[in-house]
């Protein structure tokens, strides 16, 4: 009888291997689309909104756009109270109301999501699985759950929904360990948009009147 019983369960555990396996692969191959997809521009432009819904259960949301300039790490972020500006080496952060620019060095780590690595972060350190499709304003969307291999990191999981017609991300959502959870949503993204390189440097002439915090 315990012979039986521990076959029953060798099967069993094995059948749930090959199926975790089966999911992998298939999140795998969905994300080297996306990823494919996302190296073919050399910039973008998108609109996105940024939902917070905090463990307290007070929320917060903010709206805007980013361009980015893949090739050479360089982006510009514009929402109603900040604009952020890097060209790889210096970051300007321009907080509108409080008219004050902080300057500091630009990171290009990737070992944090950041608006340099926003459409290819997934592409490494995580363990990925499908979890099923979901319908969103007549959108069919693939869900892909990532795990972070570094079990340091201050988040425990985050939920990608891909666009299933078109391959681009539709949302991100960062379940950080606090209890906290950001939501991204891009829409309106253009691939290979023309964009000056002087869109990626910061003008002090158009900031009169700003306090400057160098803060390198």
């Amino acid at each position: 009888m315990k012979k039986q019983l521990w076959l029953v369960l060798s099967l069993l555990l094995l059948t749930m291997s090959q199926y975790s396996y089966a999911q992998n692969d298939a999140a795998k191959a969905l994300l080297n689309k996306v990823s494919q997809k996302y190296n073919g521009y050399k910039t973008i432009q998108a609109g996105f909104t940024l939902d917070i819904k905090q463990a307290n259960g007070s929320s917060h949301s903010d709206a805007g756009t980013l361009y980015l300039d893949k090739a050479n790490n360089k982006y510009h972020v514009n929402t109603k109270n900040q604009i952020l500006i890097s060209d790889s080496k210096t970051q300007w952060n321009i907080m509108k109301a409080e008219k004050e620019v902080e300057i500091s060095e630009a990171s290009n780590s990737t070992n944090e999501i950041n608006p340099t690595n926003i459409f290819s972060f997934y592409t490494s350190g995580f363990k990925y699985a499908l979890a099923g499709t979901e319908k969103v304003k007549g959108m069919s969307l693939s869900v892909v759950e990532l795990t972070p291999v570094d079990s340091k990191k201050n988040y425990s999981k985050i939920k990608l929904r891909i666009n299933k017609v078109n391959n681009l991300i539709y949302d991100t959502t960062i379940f950080d360990k606090s209890g906290n959870r950001y939501t991204y949503t891009l829409n309106a993204q253009e691939g290979n948009k023309a964009i000056a390189s002087n869109f990626f440097t910061f003008n002090k002439s158009n900031y009169s009147g700003f306090d400057i915090v160098d803060l390198r």
